[in-house]
């Protein structure tokens, strides 16, 4: 698990931007500003949605305080072209099939699930310093009201 302080691990991974065009995002290449990048399980279901939902509706206020945002899955990108659309999402959504990111991020891993333990993405939250570092690292976090925290801790 990464914390406050810890190198962010750099990635290039393959998604759209928010305009739905396919792109390649290295972090490498966002060095110099504020990130915020969100690891959540899958398109299209309702705490993933409601969550992309709470950024979209947030985006302004965040670019206002210097942050750009970033939201990362395995779903492949048709399925997030598909997910951006139906939801006019702002913000580009990067597809990491294999798990490699997640698994760089502490993103991935066992976790308890309607009381069972199962392996997967676990929802996480990033915010990255100009400078790569880790401002604050989120794991566990809940999808309803979490962008509303965030937002206040920042």
């Amino acid at each position: 698990m990464l914390k406050e302080g810890d190198k962010a691990p750099d990635f290039c991974l393959e998604g759209i931007d928010e305009e739905g065009k396919e792109v390649k995002v290295c972090l490498k290449d966002l060095l110099g500003q504020n990130l915020i990048i969100y690891f959540y399980p899958k398109d299209n279901t309702p705490g993933c949605t409601q969550e992309a939902c709470d950024f979209r509706d947030n985006l302004q206020t965040l670019i206002s305080k210097g942050y750009r945002v970033l939201g990362i899955s395995p779903d492949p990108i048709s399925s997030h072209k598909k997910f951006q659309e139906k939801y006019q999402l702002n913000f580009p959504l990067l597809s990491d099939p294999d798990y490699t990111v997640a698994k760089l991020y502490g993103a991935y891993g066992t976790k308890k699930m309607y009381g069972k333990e199962t392996t997967g993405i676990i929802r996480s939250t990033f915010v990255i310093n100009p400078d790569g570092t880790i401002k604050r690292a989120y794991y566990n976090v809940k999808a309803k009201g979490h962008v509303e925290k965030l937002l206040q801790e920042l």
